[in-house]
């Protein structure tokens, strides 16, 4: 179709207002059950099913049945991408103020499995200055250098590297309209910050709670004192 018909089936499931409130609560990682995403939408369980199964139907969502239980998720990381972008342009067409109101989810949030928010962009801005990328028009991998600077930080490159998804793709940032790093490494670096101990998931929302000593030792390894965001 070129019309723009074909955009209309995703659209409308995006605007609908209980469906855009599961797809957020998925936007956190977590998988969820169809309680829960009940419970975020506002809605009864059984309305709830039927929302997610047309969001399955559309792929926006996978499922995956431990048990009794079964979980769902965002279905890959082109949808959360979708997503998050679709929220910025959103905020942006409604208001002159950017993003979310809440200081720490404008810090450091999780965007489906990656560092996002303040301390997000800065990380993106930060490695490209120490040119940890190789750029092909709007393709982005992993540089020699890059390559090093992960691996001095205890992330195993080829192992990243292997991963059938791509090893690295920029996002835009809900809150800062600037890229922040998706993909493989940014999961990688995401888990990688908690796994040192730098900062740790808040239980209750998608912000990523930086711990002072953590703040100080990510900002002193990306060098991102000073760093000025990147406006590509």
């Amino acid at each position: 179709m070129t019309d723009g018909s074909s955009m209309v089936p995703a659209a409308t499931l995006i605007g609908d207002h209980a469906r855009a409130k599961m797809l957020t609560a998925l936007m956190g990682g977590r998988a969820l059950t169809a309680t829960e995403l009940a419970g975020a939408a506002g809605i009864t369980k059984q309305t709830g099913s039927t929302h997610l199964r047309k969001l399955l139907d559309a792929r926006f969502v996978a499922m995956e049945a431990h048990g009794r239980h079964r979980y769902f998720r965002i279905a890959d990381e082109e949808v959360a991408q979708l997503l998050e972008e679709f929220m910025s342009f959103s905020v942006r067409a409604r208001t002159c103020t950017t993003g979310p109101k809440d200081p720490a989810l404008r810090k450091a949030r999780v965007c489906y499995d990656h560092l996002a928010g303040e301390l997000g962009v800065l990380l993106y801005a930060g490695l490209s200055q120490r040119h940890a990328f190789d750029f092909n028009g709007t393709t982005v991998s992993l540089s020699a250098a890059g390559e090093r600077l992960i691996a001095e930080l205890g992330i195993d490159a080829s192992a990243v590297r292997s991963q059938k998804r791509a090893a690295c793709r920029v996002c835009m940032d809900w809150s800062e309209r600037r890229h922040h790093l998706a993909g493989a490494v940014g999961a990688a670096l995401l888990t990688r910050i908690i796994e040192l101990g730098w900062a740790v998931r808040d239980k209750s929302s998608r912000a990523i709670n930086f711990r002072p000593h953590g703040e100080r030792a990510f900002r002193g390894y990306f060098q991102l004192n000073g760093v000025l965001h990147e406006v590509v």
